[in-house]
């Protein structure tokens, strides 16, 4: 396996900040990894596992090894009487993946077109958009064991999978890298369209019944206008978790606030952070390069130059906005990796 040495990382972070790894691998099969993980370069140094950057904030130069899986490959791998079975290389990117299950009459997945990353990466905070997550039609996967490059199952249920969250983020992190995902999807079109702005957008196209295509063309709008392309303002998505909060704490909240944005979520409820984040006074305000987009409070940007450092202060400078204003913490979604 070649280690590419002093590789710059800005086209590998969709927030486009710059950083060098010391070392950096692409396996393209599971193999590669499993012989990668085995090497003495990999056992002795810091690793990083690097998909379609959407989620990850460089803090400095990361001082170890970067593996990129770049495996590929979509197949159906049996069926159902109202299921297929079909399976993802990790290095697939997502978008380009729902778009194919949509072009074959594999439905589900329609609500979370857009979403940038990589299918390896999805079950790991478990993404989600418009009222559907990757749990609501994940089947299983296959990891890598970092520490001995065995490959492992992985049932539904022991993803673990949470909101935002699964076994991958908690106990097993930094134990397994995910190579392939299966997914069981429908036969026959159920479009989720109960969420308000899809609902919106297909009135506002004259759509009473729409086909799965159509939802994620709606999805794609929505998305578009919402949220800046990374090739032009750079952003990791949604920055911060939609905050869940107990009835007690909602009750009190909306008595406050009449208009305060939530949705049921167990006991309590999930409250809209990008609602909060706007409330609070930083809907497209800005320090220095980086600030809260101008249409959507939720998503932070890079207006050019900045560091993972500069990054870091606007989020922790929102966060205590929002604490002191309204008594919830918000939690970042992208991780900090790099620097100090």
């Amino acid at each position: 396996m070649r280690f590419l040495e002093n590789f710059p990382l800005a086209a590998f972070n969709t927030f486009g900040i710059r950083a060098k790894a010391r070392y950096f691998a692409a396996p393209a099969s599971e193999d590669e990894l499993a012989r990668l993980l085995r090497s003495v370069t990999a056992r002795n140094l810091p690793l990083m596992v690097l998909g379609g950057g959407s989620n990850v904030i460089f803090g400095g130069d990361f001082a170890g090894l970067v593996i990129h899986p770049d495996m590929r490959g979509i197949q159906c791998l049996g069926e159902t009487a109202e299921h297929y079975l079909i399976e993802a290389a990790a290095g697939e990117k997502w978008h380009d993946f729902v778009q194919y299950t949509l072009a074959r009459n594999w439905f589900g997945l329609e609500n979370l077109s857009l979403i940038p990353g990589t299918v390896g990466a999805s079950p790991i905070q478990n993404i989600g958009a418009y009222g559907v997550e990757v749990t609501d039609r994940l089947h299983s996967l296959t990891a890598i064991e970092i520490a001995t490059g065995c490959r492992h199952e992985f049932t539904h249920a022991q993803c673990r999978f949470g909101y935002r969250d699964s076994v991958f983020k908690q106990e097993l992190r930094d134990r397994f890298i995910i190579s392939r995902v299966r997914f069981r999807l429908l036969k026959t079109p159920a479009p989720r369209i109960d969420y308000g702005d899809i609902r919106q957008e297909l009135v506002a196209r004259h759509i009473d019944s729409p086909t799965p295509r159509q939802v994620s063309d709606a999805v794609i709008a929505i998305r578009s206008r919402k949220l800046p392309s990374p090739d032009v303002l750079g952003n990791a998505g949604s920055f911060f978790k939609n905050p869940v909060v107990g009835r007690a704490q909602l009750e009190s909240l909306k008595a406050d606030w009449p208009a305060l944005v939530s949705y049921p979520q167990g006991e309590g409820a999930k409250l809209a952070a990008g609602w909060l984040i706007e409330q609070a006074g930083w809907k497209g305000r800005r320090i220095g390069p980086v600030g809260s987009y101008e249409k959507q409070a939720l998503v932070l940007v890079n207006h050019g130059g900045a560091t993972g450092g500069d990054v870091v202060c606007v989020a922790q400078a929102i966060q205590q906005a929002v604490r002191e204003r309204f008594g919830v913490e918000l939690e970042m979604e992208p991780q900090v990796y790099g620097g100090n």
